[in-house]
């Protein structure tokens, strides 16, 4: 035990660039859990794990935090909910900042709480596999560098999951993809309207992103249309001079959600009026219980609507088939595009490599037991910000999480560590 207390008063990360550096092959214990990801959750977990006093190593695929945020959002993107509801746990936004942070401002301040936690990930470590050694009672993570031969596997007592709810794109099959002459993209490659001035874009999916890239093109002077296949739920942003999201958690507390629905749905028609006459019709579940149910996340409107309702958005049909320049709706219409920008969002790509446990569906990549019961699995295993609630839910996992492992972390403490068998 004297060897993992010297190791908790020295830099996790430079003791293990230090052994890499060495080239040495066999596995790196880890004293502390193993983090997968250096997104906010991954760094939420690591930093209460730090104010109990238990070291932790993040695992990074990239070569930055918050990869995703860095490299895969457009620019004009801002927090959705406002500040208070998105920060981390153990440290505010700074005060100074606007309700509904900047995409840039957020950055900041992960960096920043990196920093202040003295959190440094390993980058560019992609797991390829992680599996539990019952021999041995430890976790074996297997990664792999930037060049095929840079592998390494670490060895651990508790495996944190923290890849998150969109670690890959979702890019839908379209019968004629392949003979549409402009581009397809997705929106993790959209960056601004510039490029589309003057264009007949097509956007393809109407949630949150996929309806701001639409009011993003329209100021861009751009001619966008929305495929809405589904029934969805558009909420002002600001209800009575609060955030819709934050009234919506203070009424939650007194009254049962049936009625703060309904309360929703009466003051947006007041406000937005009736979306159906545009073509978004609205599911029959009202917002809260649609997403307390099925996950779905309904949108904010930060302006679409109006885009919409003086004609600068054109609501289409779901798509039939894609020719040269033009697209077929369901509904027979034909229309001619210049591009097709794909809001059909992300998924989880844990089944991919984590093995021999059934807490994340194959199905999803999604941890099998819904919140707020998703968050620990068997054998030291846990998942931090898999519950379909952003960066809140994120928080509430990793502050579960951080004592959890302190009960085991305090047990093993008292006694000193032998490993069960060999490691190599």
């Amino acid at each position: 035990m004297d060897y993992l207390k010297e190791l908790e008063g020295k830099s996790v990360h430079d003791y293990y660039h230090q052994i890499k550096m060495n080239k040495m092959a066999s596995p790196i214990f880890v004293p502390g859990p193993v983090i997968v990801g250096a997104g906010p959750s991954g760094l939420a977990a690591a930093a209460c794990l730090k104010q109990k006093g238990i070291p932790s190593l993040i695992l990074e695929r990239a070569e930055c935090l918050a990869s995703m945020w860095q490299f895969k959002t457009y620019d004009r993107l801002r927090l959705h909910l406002p500040k208070q509801f998105c920060q981390l746990p153990l440290m505010p936004f700074p005060k100074n900042l606007p309700s509904y942070p900047t995409k840039q401002q957020f950055l900041a301040y992960l960096n920043a709480y990196a920093d202040h936690f003295g959190i440094k990930p390993v980058f560019c470590q992609r797991v390829v596999s992680a599996e539990f050694d019952h021999a041995c009672e430890l976790w074996r993570v297997k990664t792999q560098g930037l060049k095929k031969e840079d592998t390494a596997e670490y060895v651990c007592q508790w495996l944190i999951v923290a890849s998150g709810e969109n670690a890959e794109e979702v890019v839908p099959q379209i019968e004629g993809m392949e003979e549409f002459e402009g581009p397809i993209v997705h929106t993790s490659l959209y960056k601004s309207g510039k490029m589309f001035c003057g264009k007949n874009v097509l956007v393809v999916g109407c949630g949150n992103s996929g309806m701001e890239v639409c009011l993003d093109l329209s100021n861009h002077n751009a001619l966008p249309s929305l495929v809405v296949r589904d029934t969805v739920h558009i909420l002002p942003q600001q209800m009575l001079g609060k955030s819709t999201f934050g009234l919506s958690m203070f009424l939650l507390k007194w009254l049962p959600i049936r009625f703060v629905d309904q309360f929703l749905l009466l003051m947006s028609h007041l406000m937005l009026g009736d979306t159906a006459q545009f073509g978004l019709h609205r599911p029959k579940l009202g917002p809260l219980e649609l997403k307390n149910l099925y996950g779905k996340t309904p949108v904010l409107d930060v302006g679409t609507l109006t885009q919409i309702k003086n004609g600068k958005i054109k609501v289409c049909r779901g798509i039939k088939r894609l020719a040269r320049n033009a697209v077929e709706f369901v509904d027979g219409k034909v229309e001619n595009f210049d591009a097709i920008i794909l809001a059909t969002g992300y998924k989880s790509n844990v089944p991919s490599w984590l093995k021999g446990t059934e807490m994340f569906s194959e199905k999803d990549g999604l941890p099998r037991k819904p919140f707020p019961n998703g968050w620990k699995g068997e054998n030291g295993l846990y998942a931090v910000g898999f519950t379909k609630r952003g960066l809140l839910g994120a928080s509430i996992d990793a502050k579960r999480i951080a004592e959890d492992i302190q009960h085991s972390w305090k047990a093993e403490s008292t006694h000193v560590f032998q490993f069960p068998c060999p490691l190599a």
